[in-house]
């Protein structure tokens, strides 16, 4: 088991053993999840931007890119 302390502005530090196992890095996103039974469950995902999203999909309309990320911004 691995602790850390929650500072007086309700912060703590990732340790080192999970920020590297969980290849964890700047402006990744913690996300805590609590099921019924009251226990926790913390995952890390990467922050994708607008243009880490260009070209993973398909779609069978058309569509203007610059109209797209107006709406998405």
């Amino acid at each position: 088991m691995i602790q850390t302390k929650v500072s007086a502005r309700n912060q703590t530090t990732i340790p080192s053993k999970i920020r590297k196992k969980y290849n964890v890095q700047p402006n990744d996103i913690v996300e805590w999840k609590e099921n019924r039974n009251g226990e926790l469950t913390v995952t890390f995902r990467k922050r994708i931007s607008f243009r880490d999203m260009i070209g993973k999909g398909t779609i069978k309309t058309t569509t203007n890119a610059l109209d797209l990320e107006k709406d998405l911004y």
